[in-house]
């Protein structure tokens, strides 16, 4: 028999006192009362867990003298986020064998930091060492599997092994993965449609919309970073926010831009947390290297997301990647955002966005239709862009209901149709035009305050202020002369005749007096309609 051979052997080889005279080496395991043979085996058995328990060793000393040297080579945060949650498992024939977190993690270390493992680990096992790794995958049911794959970098494939990037049954959930590729790209959640071409530009908006272009153009390498563009709702925060990320892919194609509303980002976590996957979930945002999120106030009611926010924030940040953050208020008036977030919100620029004036509003409307290939009357679109004053939204809105209704009810568009449509957007739209609203008007048109307009004063830009709100009164309310002197500081009604005498004789010599009162008579008008 083969077993006694052997046997044979070991007394030949005076071994036998190893086995049987060696009493502390297995008299404390109840070896000494196993036949001859029983014991062989057990020694046997003995010696290959040891080897084994030597190997895991050697597996921890070569991989910590490893990161003894790649922590000298690698930034801190990178050395944090990508080395210190490897393992080492095993280490056979100078194949180490290191487990990752994810297959999202594998594919980064295999993009970024292949060729310094190989280097390294070359360096302690020789130039014959190769690197294997076990990537944890979700198996479903909340259970973890895993398998183990050669590093790309260190092997030579014979032609009937595996191409990479891997496609795993169970990965680890990508939620904007584009289908139907095997390497991961993230599809950018963008709407084509917003762009800075079709984000009309005005005094409401000029910081944001420059900031926005010059990310746009470096994003990472800009002094806007974070760029948190805020402002009220309906006013354009999200067409703009999403115009940088489709400038970032037109201008660099290579980049991975990434759109998100805080609510889904939430919903997310959450998703991971009881998968028990956060890391996964923090790991794939931090491949991200233009990441837009919308509405941050949101994230006020849940503060865990708030934690994974502040991770993601850092390492994008520490890593030159750009951020851009919406939100309804400036990052000092948030609240329910923990505050080492809120600090970091101001280390880049918070520009907001104001309610488009009128000039702007007609502007957008005139863009709006040009880009439908819409036609529509002059005045209609004053007396909409008058009108509808409270946000870019809402004008919009009210474009497309008075299309609809002339195409519904067949009717030509004009200023009566709009009164019609426009009430559903504005609480009146007619109403009797007073003193008091065209003294605001005017006020606001040459920048006057409208105390000054009531004082006694030969300022001469005051005068003429003064003299055409009281010609605009005249023209345009029932009020006697007399009633509009004393809405003028208790000026008698000559004062009045010679106001709008002086306003008609300086509009037949000077052109641009003659185009102020032009304009502000169809501001007046449109009010009054």
């Amino acid at each position: 028999m083969e077993f006694l051979g052997f046997w044979g052997h070991v007394k030949k080889t005076k071994q036998k006192s190893f086995f049987f005279n060696n009493k502390s080496s297995y008299s404390h395991s109840g070896l000494q009362f196993l036949n001859p043979e029983l014991k062989i085996i057990s020694y046997l058995f003995l010696i290959i867990q040891r080897a084994r328990s030597k190997m895991a060793k050697s597996a921890d000393l070569i991989w910590s003298n490893c990161l003894k040297i790649i922590k000298d080579i690698v930034e801190w945060q990178h050395f944090k986020t990508w080395f210190e949650p490897i393992q080492p498992v095993d280490l056979k024939d100078n194949v180490l064998l290191i487990q990752v977190p994810s297959q999202f993690f594998y594919e980064y270390i295999e993009e970024h930091y292949v060729n310094l493992l190989a280097k390294t680990l070359k360096r302690e096992l020789g130039k014959e060492a190769r690197l294997e790794y076990r990537i944890m995958v979700d198996s479903g049911n909340n259970k973890k599997g895993s398998m183990d794959v050669p590093a790309s970098g260190m092997k030579t494939y014979n032609n009937n092994e595996m191409n990479f990037p891997l496609v795993i049954d169970n990965p680890v959930k990508n939620p904007f993965v584009i289908p139907g590729l095997k390497k991961m790209q993230i599809d950018p959640q963008l709407n084509h449609n917003y762009t800075f071409e079709s984000f009309i530009e005005g005094d409401c908006n000029r910081v944001a919309r420059r900031a926005g272009k010059t990310v746009a153009e470096k994003p990472g390498a800009n002094s806007f970073n974070p760029l948190v563009i805020y402002g009220g709702v309906g006013l354009g925060k999200t067409h703009l926010a999403q115009a940088i990320g489709n400038d970032v892919k037109r201008i660099h194609p290579n980049k991975v831009v990434l759109y998100v509303s805080s609510e889904k980002f939430i919903n997310q976590f959450q998703d991971h947390s009881r998968n028990n996957a956060i890391n996964d979930f923090i790991h794939f945002y931090q491949l991200i290297d233009v990441l837009i999120i919308d509405d941050v106030q949101f994230f006020n009611r849940a503060e865990k997301s708030q934690d994974a926010f502040f991770a993601i924030f850092n390492h994008l940040h520490q890593s030159g990647k750009q951020l851009v953050l919406t939100s309804d208020k400036a990052p000092k008036d948030l609240e329910g955002l923990q505050e080492r977030l809120l600090s970091r919100f101001r280390w880049g620029l918070s520009a907001d966005i104001q309610v488009p004036d009128y000039d702007t509003r007609i502007e957008i409307l005139e863009k709006k239709m040009k880009a439908d290939g819409l036609d529509m009357p002059k005045e209609v679109v004053k007396y909409v862009a008058y009108n509808i004053n409270t946000n870019v939204r809402e004008l919009e809105g009210a474009l497309i209901s008075l299309l609809a209704q002339s195409s519904l009810n067949k009717k030509e568009i004009d200023v009566e149709l709009a009164k019609k449509v426009l009430r559903n957007f504005v609480k009146t739209s007619s109403k009797e035009i007073t003193i008091d609203a065209i003294q605001k008007m005017v006020c606001e048109f040459f920048e006057v305050p409208y105390d000054k307009l009531l004082q006694k004063t030969r300022k001469r830009e005051i005068v003429q202020a003064r003299q055409i709100t009281m010609y605009l009164a005249k023209a345009f309310t029932k009020n006697s002369l007399k009633t509009i002197g004393e809405h003028f500081g208790g000026r008698d009604h000559t004062t009045v005749i010679h106001s709008c005498q002086t306003v008609k004789d300086l509009m037949d010599t000077d052109s641009m007096f003659r185009e102020n009162v032009m304009e502000l008579t169809q501001k007046v008008q449109l009010a009054a309609m």
